[in-house]
């Protein structure tokens, strides 16, 4: 064998080991190292619903508009609120003038009271040849009866104030009820998939719009369990948007703590119901992995369900 035979099988050799050490390279930094490929963007969603039921007067706002909180989102109709308010004011002012019918009478009564009760003392102190015995019982008696009475408007006064303090809870409930007429944005954000009109009937706490907070923005992103022991809270995320545009920076808030089993479903009888059917190829499975965004290029638009690539750098990495 020559000397260029023997240089050609070195080099061949040598780039065979080459190729072998960066193919492995790949395979470790594609199985193992932390990111991936299936992520998405996340926000909360409020599911906008009324606090009273009514017909829907008027929608103020469009689909996918931008509002700030406290904007009116639509309007029920008020005058069925209006006349409940008229109707609350009504029965407070009668019960303000029961309460002060009841005191008068009160202090009419206790009044009389305090005066039977002196002259029933005064003539229980006389001599027996000054007032006879009868005369001495029927002042006691009409003591007893003042007393009763003063009794019985003391609890008449009661019941009108507690009737008053009814009066005044159902006029505020009847005037916030007439405010919550008025359905306003709880947060800055988009309304989206709007499908409410003019002349719907809006039911209480049933959801009648969609607002997506455009301060909540996150992203999951479902990394291999492969991946997660090079996976901590605070390091370092990038995320890359497939439609394109600037990189985003955060880090990791948080990881799941359990996904759903679909190998192990629950049977009727709350007993596990295994499958025997084992498949060959194990893929790995996926655990969620939240990403706070730190700080969003101005001009980006972020819309939740958009795929994303989440690339981490462990802390200690550049």
């Amino acid at each position: 064998m020559t000397k260029q035979s023997i240089l050609r099988a070195v080099f061949t050799l040598t780039l065979l080991v080459v190729a072998i050490a960066l193919v492995r390279l790949l395979w470790v930094d594609y199985m193992f190292s932390p990111w991936t490929r299936d992520g998405r963007v996340r926000a909360n969603v409020v599911q906008v619903a009324t606090d009273v039921s009514g017909l829907v007067a008027d929608v103020r706002v469009k689909d996918n508009q931008l509002v700030r909180k406290g904007d009116i989102l639509f309007v029920l109709d008020p005058a069925r609120f209006h006349y409940a308010l008229a109707q609350a004011d009504a029965d407070l002012l009668r019960a303000q003038a029961q309460v002060a019918q009841a005191k008068a009478q009160m202090a009419g009564s206790e009044s009389g009271f305090a005066m039977k009760r002196a002259q029933a003392a005064r003539r229980a102190n006389l001599a027996g040849d000054v007032i006879s015995d009868e005369s001495r019982a029927d002042s006691a008696s009409l003591a007893r009866q003042s007393a009763a009475s003063y009794a019985a408007d003391q609890a008449a006064y009661s019941a009108a104030e507690a009737a008053y303090k009814a009066a005044v809870v159902a006029q505020q409930t009847a005037a916030l009820n007439l405010a919550r007429s008025e359905v306003r944005a709880p947060s800055d954000g988009f309304i989206t998939n709007l499908n409410l009109y003019p002349g719907d009937f809006a039911t209480a706490g049933t959801a009648r719009m969609a607002l997506i907070d455009s301060h909540s923005f996150w992203v999951y992103g479902y990394f291999e369990e492969t991946k997660l022991p090079n996976v901590q809270v605070g390091d370092r995320a990038v995320v890359r948007l497939l439609s394109g545009g600037k990189d985003i920076v955060g880090h990791v808030e948080s990881l799941a703590s359990g996904i759903a089993d679909r190998d192990n479903p629950t049977g009727g009888d709350l007993l596990a119901d295994v499958n025997p059917i084992f498949t060959w190829v194990r893929l790995a499975q996926r655990v969620p992995v939240r990403v706070h965004l730190d700080q969003i290029p101005a001009g980006l638009k972020l819309a939740m369900g958009m795929t994303c690539t989440v690339t981490l750098q462990p802390r200690g990495e550049p």
